[in-house]
């Protein structure tokens, strides 16, 4: 079990935002009825800068960069996803940053991924990987036309397909979806405000009379056949799963449908936490792809987010996902884990307690699993009034019976941001010492 999240190393140079903070891997690995623990920091370029520097060398999102250094305005830390992919885990940035490969049993950054070749671009803060074929599904973005980018690396690691898609202008799009042929990119009317950046200013602005938009491409299709499907204005910072069905894919994803604090949270501070909080909400898009139509509807009216699900089912039908439930505080903790069973159109939430927030809880396959939900959920919680981390495990079948294994951290697991779970048989083999 690996969960990424931010770790500032030194102290940060003005106003600290979540994304800051250099990425830091926390490792819980468990054989033969034994479980360790193990922490590293993402060794990113800017990270060994500030190493070699002895001291911050950035300012923050919330400060102005202009004053940071001239070949990388913002600092890349690595901090936000990390995903297994051709042997290796690859950590992942909010704004999309360079692929940092790490080795998936001790946590040492191996640099940076070129997909085998000369590979200069970058990757969002999620990629898919589709266990039927190994294959890596992903995009770019940047405020220069194409504005966005879309790649497939192969079950080999080396690059297979990237191709510019046309958009309208700049875009913040964060995650995407996949099918078994297709994948879903996104155009959703947040971004940055035009009107503010002539000001030299930046502002994230949702603009309420653009239409969300899809892009259905085939999984190794040309940047123009993407087919683009309408919906009504929102965010989506994260997709839970896509499939084919008939005529028709299927995406459920949570939707945020106001992005942006209301005018009167003022102040720095209170703006941050309150885009941080997220109000997001389980939600299915249908789109046609015989008649260009879209469908959407709302399937839960809770607070959940940080979306898992079997990761053998992601492409493809699944009954079951497993989202954190965000509490009332102004910022974002997870004090719950909900199961939400599509099929039966029902949902049972574990409570962590009182004082206890937990982390994104990606689903461990029992061994020769017999079902999609056959298997184990797993999450860091860390007690606020004890000041003990543990790593709690519940059955998937039955998330409010409690958990069936607990173990305690000996030391201190910050909340996170997103998590992976990669089996004993996705490893590559052990290197046995001679000596």
């Amino acid at each position: 079990y690996v969960r990424n999240g931010p770790n500032p190393r030194y102290q940060p140079k003005g106003r600290y935002h979540w994304f800051d903070g250099d990425g830091m891997l926390h490792a819980v690995h468990f054989e033969n009825g034994r479980a360790s623990y193990r922490n590293r920091w993402i060794r990113t370029e800017a990270f060994n800068r500030e190493t070699v520097a002895g001291d911050s060398l950035w300012t923050g999102v919330l400060e102005n960069p202009a004053h940071n250094p001239s070949d990388m305005r913002l600092k890349d830390t690595a901090n936000t996803d990390v995903i297994f992919h051709n042997n290796h885990l690859m950590a992942l940035w909010y704004l999309s940053g360079k692929p940092y490969k790490i080795d998936a049993r001790t946590l040492e950054t191996l640099g940076v991924e070129d997909f085998g070749g000369a590979f200069r671009a970058k990757i969002s803060a999620h990629a898919k990987v589709d266990l039927r074929t190994g294959e890596m599904m992903f995009f770019d973005y940047a405020p220069r036309p194409p504005y966005m980018w879309y790649g497939v690396s192969g079950a080999d690691g080396k690059l297979s397909h990237f191709v510019p898609i046309e958009l309208p202008g700049a875009r913040m799009p964060h995650d995407m979806a996949i099918t078994e042929h297709y994948s879903i990119l996104m155009d959703l009317p947040l971004f940055a405000d035009p009107e503010a950046a002539k000001a030299g200013r930046y502002k994230a602005r949702f603009f309420r009379d653009l239409p969300s938009r899809f892009g259905i491409v085939a999984r190794h299709g040309a940047g123009d056949t993407v087919k683009w499907f309408d919906a009504a204005p929102c965010y989506i910072y994260h997709s839970v799963n896509a499939w084919e069905e008939g005529d028709e894919i299927v995406m459920l994803a949570c939707r945020v449908d106001t992005p942006e604090p209301p005018a009167e949270i003022t102040g720095d501070l209170n703006r941050m936490l309150a885009y941080l909080r997220l109000d997001a909400h389980l939600y299915e898009w249908r789109f046609n792809l015989k008649t260009g139509q879209t469908r959407e509807r709302s399937l839960d009216d809770e607070n959940t987010e940080f979306p898992t699900v079997n990761n053998y089912a992601l492409g493809c039908h699944s009954r079951f996902a497993y989202n954190v439930h965000i509490n009332s505080e102004r910022t974002l903790l997870f004090d719950g884990l909900t199961r939400y069973d599509l099929q039966e159109k029902r949902s049972d939430t574990y409570w962590f307690g009182d004082g206890r927030f937990g982390s994104e809880a990606p689903l461990a396959p029992r061994p020769n699993a017999k079902s999609e939900d056959d298997g184990y959920i797993v999450s860091f919680v860390h007690d606020e009034r004890e000041n003990q981390t543990e790593v709690v495990i519940l059955d998937a079948q039955n998330v409010t019976a409690g958990p069936i294994g607990r173990v305690l951290i000996p030391q201190r697991v910050p909340l996170g941001f997103h998590a992976c779970w990669v089996a004993e048989a996705q490893l590559p083999e052990k290197v046995v010492s001679s000596r």
